[in-house]
């Protein structure tokens, strides 16, 4: 079974999510709580997968991120949003978030990403990657236009920049390319291994070679490199893959 933990500041909300999830026969909730009861809560019931609201009032969502990616054994954590601040995504990147899930996912995708972020996948649907990957760009140039007008020298872009998205792509062989395309995607390791007709283990490598040749341990920040650099195709192309 799938363990999760919902952190979210509506109760009514987290009531709805567990609902969803409940229909699931692999995966369980095993709590949910207001984001200054994460820790504790986190800590008591060992999630695999940690659904966390990007924005709540009584503590930044981003915060929680960076303390539950700070700790050893850390589970995966899937940010949910409405998009409605650009400047988050790229601090939820940088923080290690495992994909990102609009508030009004369709509940079957909801599952879907919860299985794919235990396996180890990245859960970027084609409706969030578009806007991750927008939001991502926007405050990159945000940061570098603030620090023109203040007279600074540009702040360095986050790790992998996207700017250099094509050529980091071009150090990567054809197989690459196309273990990147899918990891783009939202597949896990066992999902890429299928639709190329290889083995979990030989992805796995894959995967770890193209990470540190992009120059990143995080497979989302990966997923919008692939998207950046035209890897990844259209939400119909991406529904073949049954995304």
């Amino acid at each position: 079974m799938i363990r999760v933990l919902i952190v979210d500041d509506e109760e009514l909300f987290r009531t709805g999510l567990r609902m969803v999830l409940h229909t699931a026969d692999d995966i369980t909730v095993v709590g949910e709580c207001t984001a200054t009861e994460a820790p504790a809560a986190i800590a008591e019931s060992a999630p695999d997968v940690v659904l966390l609201d990007i924005r709540m009032p009584d503590r930044d969502g981003l915060a929680v991120l960076e303390d539950v990616k700070g700790r050893p054994g850390a589970p995966s954590v899937l940010m949910l949003t409405s998009f409605d601040s650009d400047a988050y995504v790229a601090r939820a990147l940088q923080a290690g978030a495992d994909g990102f899930l609009l508030k009004d996912s369709d509940p079957a995708y909801l599952a879907r990403a919860v299985r794919a972020a235990a396996a180890g996948g990245s859960a970027l649907s084609p409706s969030v990657a578009r806007s991750v990957v927008e939001g991502y760009v926007s405050s990159l140039t945000g940061e570098r236009e603030r620090g023109r007008e203040g007279g600074k020298a540009e702040t360095p872009a986050p790790q992998p920049a996207v700017a250099d998205a094509d050529e980091r792509v071009a150090q990567l062989t054809p197989r690459e390319r196309e273990v990147l395309a899918l990891l783009g995607a939202g597949l896990s390791n066992r999902e890429i291994a299928t639709e190329l007709h290889l083995s979990p283990g030989t992805v796995k490598e894959h995967v770890s070679t193209v990470l540190a040749k992009l120059g990143t341990d995080n497979r989302v920040r990966a997923a919008v490199i692939a998207w950046q650099s035209g890897l990844v195709g259209s939400a119909a192309d991406l529904a073949s893959h049954g995304r």
